[in-house]
């Protein structure tokens, strides 16, 4: 037990080499606003789009510009006898602190989808958000259906396609999509986030293009059937035992909820709580933490769903693991909707980081045989 005056040394690991890199910067500056100082050590990592890690004064301004004077490169190595902060520096390598828990706040690929978690996991530091697996099935969009299917989830009807049939027979793959779907549909990279890369398509043409754009993103690409649906989205807090939020509802000011009305315009509304049947609020929320289980998640993640316009009938779309974390972005706002706010969010998911560390510990992972 850590005695009460020591503070935590928490790291927060922000940036990356994914789409969604400078939506990550933003999160990260929320997050480092709120941490307290009482409370916590705290070291800010940045990762470059080129995925080298550093560390120093001024790190989240200098990532912003892209101007890396004068910050140092650091690691965390994959060896639990040396759990912690690392500088590289005249071709040595020299603790610069052992960590009690990461933060990592990076959106999409590398970050978002197991890779992170799997070094962290390795070190074994205790870190904020789902696991491997429940990352890695959260981010990939083609397998997550498929999950939820097995768990009789109702998922938006879809098809999936590698680049290379994209590249090799466009023609074919446009007529399969328009024998099963009418227009309009929407195109998406399988694995990433913040709406980037993905096209609404009215037409063949458009199809095309929406191929080519997502294939520029992830070389797993999902195709799926448009629907008149209002978005609705949940937050979920928790490891074993997950509770909901209030729903909240997306009032896209474009033609769909795309990166530019989410972070450049910041022109689309949200409702909190979203004007729901009080039977289709209890239900989403079931559902919610039903997905988050089933794809053993932890800690938190936003839960999107579609409730179509006409008759309520509803779908899950997907689950963020890592959702958006400025102080405006719906995860934390449905939380303060719900009587959490934004600092007692970020408490609690630390919390919840070293609860799952210590269950982690209680398995045993040498076995020997008495035969």
């Amino acid at each position: 037990m850590k005695e009460m005056s020591k503070k935590l040394k928490v790291a927060v690991i922000f940036g990356g080499r994914s789409g969604e890199h400078e939506v990550s910067l933003e999160s990260a500056r929320s997050l480092l606003s709120v941490l307290s100082k009482d409370k916590y050590e705290i070291f800010p990592v940045g990762i470059s789009h080129e995925g080298v890690w550093y560390s120093g004064e001024g790190i989240l301004e200098k990532m912003k510009a892209e101007i890396l004077d004068g910050l140092s490169e650091v690691t965390i190595l994959p060896d639990p006898m040396k759990a912690g902060l690392f500088i590289l520096t005249s071709g040595r390598i020299e603790l610069i602190t052992k960590l009690d828990v990461v933060f990592p706040i990076i959106h999409g690929t590398y970050g978002e989808d197991g890779s992170l978690q799997g070094l962290l996991e390795m070190a074994e530091i205790a870190y904020v958000g789902g696991g491997v697996l429940g990352s890695a099935v959260g981010m990939d969009k083609g397998v997550f259906k498929d999950v939820m299917k097995a768990n009789g989830i109702p998922v938006v009807d879809s098809l999936l396609f590698n680049r290379k049939e994209i590249e090799s027979d466009q023609e074919r793959i446009v007529e399969q999509i328009t024998s099963k779907f009418k227009f309009p549909v929407f195109v998406k990279p399988a694995n990433m986030g913040s709406s980037v890369g993905i096209t609404k398509c009215h037409n063949p043409s458009d199809l095309l293009e929406g191929l080519n754009e997502a294939s520029r993103y992830d070389r797993r690409i999902l195709v799926e059937c448009g629907i008149n649906a209002r978005e609705i989205e949940i937050s979920v807090l928790g490891n074993d035992l997950p509770l909901a939020s209030v729903p909240g509802e997306i009032q896209p000011s474009r033609d769909f909820y795309s990166y530019e009305s989410k972070y450049v315009d910041g022109s689309s509304g949200l409702l909190i709580p979203a004007p729901l049947p009080e039977s289709i609020e209890s239900e989403l929320k079931k559902i919610a933490i039903k997905a988050y289980k089933a794809i053993d998640c932890a800690g938190m993640a936003r839960v999107d769903f579609f409730v179509e316009k006409d008759n309520n009938k509803y779908y899950l779309n997907e689950l963020n693991s890592l959702p958006g974390f400025t102080q405006i972005s719906m995860y934390p706002k449905l939380w303060q909707a719900s009587g959490i706010d934004y600092g007692q969010l970020v408490d609690r998911l630390i919390d919840l980081a070293l609860e799952r560390k210590t269950d982690h510990d209680r398995s045993e992972h040498n076995f020997r045989s008495s035969i």
